[in-house]
């Protein structure tokens, strides 16, 4: 068997190696139109920051070495540029002889990425001007900053590539704006855990211009001048495009296979074209969402790895499927930690799913033990039996190990219930009696039977004059700002001055972080009122209004 894969990196790469694994005999060509086939790509950032000082650092696994362990014909510099399905061949483009010659193929592997979005606009193709999707950008965007020392740099995105290029930047002593069309950063996160990691850039000298997208770039000799939609006008240095990805898809429209709604090459669960000697793997494809299974595009490398896997197992006919992707994800940000998975609210509302969601504030750690940070965790889940529908934490410390345990929750189908009876580690270093995931299960598990009923923060604008709102914190803490309009009583004086509270209004109780404003709600309840608390507290409340 003859099996030619197009494009390396995670998808690609992973599929040669595993098909060698399996099969000592089969003959295996990687095409590679760049120079490296397997580079850290989510790493490329980090160099431009010299967190990473080396490029060959950078370099996962070289077309020599390769060749060298797995026998696999690597031809570096080759572009495929047409596919053959009828003759089962490929036409291909020797960039470095620049000789065109021709290559049959059994089985075929497509794995050609996703490329950065560019934009149609004046000023687009200066030399100040990047995308980061390759090692040879990164040098260049690199090079750039050593020689010229730019004082400052304009981040046209607020997406994971964006704000870690942000980050670096910033590290290496430029200014930095970013610029993004949305009314926040991170897609992935909803719009109140965004804010937080907004405010947290703000503090570290990061200017934000959300809401406003990219008009046209002039250029003078010394500097260049961002136009945005708004009519606001940025002097900068240089500018680095970090919009989006699109599939490379045009390859398979030469080849005549299907493409996907979402604009991607689409795929069955084993991971075959509309053409089955064709398999798609990577960034290139559209994938099943693991939660509302309907088709989405989700540029990550974990999945790609997985999906050059088991594309190489079905064309070994050894059977497996691809069951989906569900987004999971991390960002470090400076000294702060964002991750999420499954579904946000936003998409959940685009495809009407039926949702509850809590917001729980942790410490990350046993508080009396030295260091413990705070962590936001939303939660979101099924008000029919409780199942995760999708997580999100903001925090400083230990945030990525909770979203683990919550994707793996979300991947074996548990409920909100489930998170309560999770037994996981503990020692004062590192987490606390109760985890920051068993609490968020107790919370949402609350919400689930009905123990607790809750108010979010954006139901606020909606409470209607008959409404009371009930402030439980201490007197020293609402010195830092109260809700407008409501009676402050401390949770230890509350059963004392209960007759201070209207019984003929519904009361709408707020704490820090809502573990007081339950307690609360649970007195008022058994003395016969009716009550709700604010999911999360002040804390989720007050950077929002």
């Amino acid at each position: 068997m003859k099996v030619l894969i197009i494009g390396g990196v995670a998808g690609g790469a992973s599929a040669a190696a595993r098909l060698r694994r399996i099969d000592e005999n089969i003959e295996i060509i990687l095409f590679e139109r760049g120079p490296n086939i397997s580079f850290a790509n989510c790493g490329l950032p980090y160099h431009i920051g010299e967190v990473i000082k080396h490029r060959e650092n950078l370099l996962v696994q070289t077309a020599e070495g390769m060749e060298q362990r797995f026998r696999v014909d690597v031809r570096v510099n080759n572009e495929v540029i047409n596919i053959d399905p009828k003759n089962k061949q490929v036409e291909v483009m020797d960039l470095k002889k620049n000789k065109k010659y021709t290559e049959s193929y059994d089985k075929l592997i497509l794995s050609p990425g996703a490329a950065p979005f560019k934009p149609d606009i004046a000023g687009i193709k200066a030399k100040n001007v990047f995308t980061l999707r390759n090692l040879d950008d990164t040098f260049r965007i690199k090079e750039l900053v050593d020689n010229s020392k730019p004082k400052h740099a304009v981040v046209v995105g607020g997406g994971f590539i964006g704000l870690e290029i942000a980050e670096n930047l910033h590290e290496r002593g430029v200014n930095v704006t970013i610029v993004e069309l949305a009314n926040q950063i991170l897609a992935p996160l909803d719009y109140e855990m965004a804010v937080l990691l907004q405010d947290y850039l703000r503090e570290k000298g990061i200017k934000l211009q959300l809401g406003d997208g990219l008009k046209e770039i002039q250029h003078k000799e010394d500097a260049s001048i961002v136009e945005l939609n708004s009519g606001t006008s940025i002097e900068t240095n240089m500018i680095v495009l970090g919009i989006g990805v699109r599939p490379e898809i045009d390859l398979a429209k030469k080849a005549d296979l299907t493409i996907g709604e979402r604009g991607g090459i689409k795929v069955n669960k084993n991971l075959q074209t509309s053409d089955p000697d064709i398999y798609a793997v990577g960034d290139v494809i559209e994938v099943k969402d693991f939660i509302n299974g309907n088709q989405t595009l989700i540029p990550l490398a974990g999945p790609a790895n997985k999906q050059g896997r088991i594309a190489a197992n079905n064309i070994l006919g050894i059977k497996d499927e691809y069951k989906g992707t569900q987004g999971t994800s991390v960002l470090k940000l400076f000294d702060m930690t964002t991750a999420s998975t499954g579904n946000n609210e936003k998409i959940l509302k685009r495809f009407n799913i039926p949702y509850l969601k809590s917001y729980t504030h942790s410490i990350s750690h046993a508080g009396y033990y030295p260091g413990a940070m705070p962590m936001a965790i939303k939660l979101l889940f099924s008000p029919e039996n409780g199942t995760i529908l999708g997580a999100q934490a903001v925090g400083f410390i230990g945030v990525e190990k909770r979203i683990d345990v919550l994707a793996t929750a979300i991947r074996a189908k548990m409920t909100v219930l489930d998170l309560q009876e999770l037994e996981l580690s503990y020692a004062p270093p590192y987490s606390s009696a109760k985890d920051p995931v068993n609490m968020a299960g107790y919370v949402a598990s609350n919400i689930l039977n009905n123990s607790s009923k809750v108010i979010h923060w954006d139901e606020f604008q909606d409470l209607s004059n008959d409404s009371f709102i009930l402030d439980v914190r201490t007197k020293e803490e609402t010195k830092e700002g109260m809700i407008k309009g409501a009676l402050n009583i401390p949770i230890d004086e509350l059963r004392e001055r209960i007759e201070e509270i209207p019984k003929d209004k519904e009361i709408i109780i707020y704490c820090a972080i809502g573990l007081r404003g339950y307690l609360a709600h649970r007195i008022l309840v058994q003395n016969g009122y009716s009550s709700k608390n604010l999911s999360g507290g002040y804390t989720t409340y007050e950077p929002l209004v």
